[in-house]
């Protein structure tokens, strides 16, 4: 006897603030550093077709502990660090950053005929990974798979996404921290995706439109954190774009100051103590 699916429900509706960071870049951000999104920690938006309000971009500046990853809607994003690397991405095109023990870098803006629009988020590194290697990678679009149901698509960035049909992808970014997957859906009016959803943290950032999961609708701007179940379900009557990110928390404490995340406060003051003496990129 095949037992009938069980849906993953709305515990809780997250609402997007504006802020700013970097060089005056205008955003909306969503912070978790309570463990509540572990392992993720943070969901920066950026998005506008006024110039004046990314074109300062995010000059040199350090991490600790986490990952990075970038995700660009339109536009793009430029990306140099102390290590060498030097690339740019475009439109669906993504950037990863493992910190690990210290990481200078800087982000400087790209623009196309619709200014910029892109996503950064912060993962969690567990306290065993947080002195490791600095690691970066950058993916193009057409690296990326996509899974594709009726008026709906979506586009795996990283981690496994089985539809309930049972065709499955894996996005090409396969170290994100907490066994992290991270993918973007596409639904056109009338549009429905169904995915096999098992891991514990789960969570939709609606970006575009209205979507429902359930009985609830979410707004663009909203992230809804999800409860337990084994299948998620979406729909969308006018159409929706969000982010789907999914993954297994670390459960260990977490010490936050800027761009440093340790898992104790002592860890935190070496880290400025280190970007203060020029020993944090030895």
């Amino acid at each position: 006897m095949v037992a009938s699916p069980s849906f993953r429900r709305i515990e809780r509706l997250i609402q997007s603030h504006p802020s700013q960071d970097g060089d005056g870049v205008h955003i909306q951000r969503i912070h978790r550093f309570d463990g509540e999104l572990d392992p993720f920690l943070m969901l920066d938006e950026l998005g506008s077709d006024r110039p004046d309000d990314y074109i300062g971009g995010f000059p040199p500046h350090p991490h600790r502990g986490i990952q990075t990853l970038t995700y660009i809607i339109h536009g793009g994003i430029t990306h140099e660090d102390h290590l060498g690397h030097s690339s740019a991405i475009q439109a669906g095109g993504a950037q990863w950053m493992h910190t690990g023990r210290g990481i200078v870098h800087s982000e400087m803006p790209l623009t196309d005929s619709q200014g910029l629009h892109g996503f950064q988020l912060w993962l969690n590194l567990p306290a065993r990974e947080k002195m490791s290697e600095p690691r970066y990678r950058d993916v193009r679009s057409g690296e990326m798979p996509r899974l594709k149901a009726d008026k709906a698509e979506l586009i795996a960035l990283g981690g496994h996404w089985t539809s309930m049909a049972g065709d499955s992808i894996a996005g090409p970014l396969e170290s994100l921290a907490g066994d992290g997957a991270v993918a973007h859906a596409q639904l056109k009016g009338g549009g429905e995706l169904t995915l096999a959803a098992h891991s514990e943290t789960l969570a939709v950032y609606v970006f575009e439109g209205t979507l429902q999961i359930g009985e609830e609708t979410v707004a663009a701007g909203q992230l809804a954190r999800l409860g337990a179940g084994d299948t998620l379900a979406l729909a969308s009557r006018e159409g929706a774009q969000c982010l789907l990110l999914a993954g297994t928390p670390h459960r260990e404490p977490i010490a936050h100051y800027g761009p440093f995340v340790m898992n104790h406060m002592h860890e935190i003051d070496q880290a400025l103590r280190d970007y203060r003496n020029g020993s944090f990129t030895d």
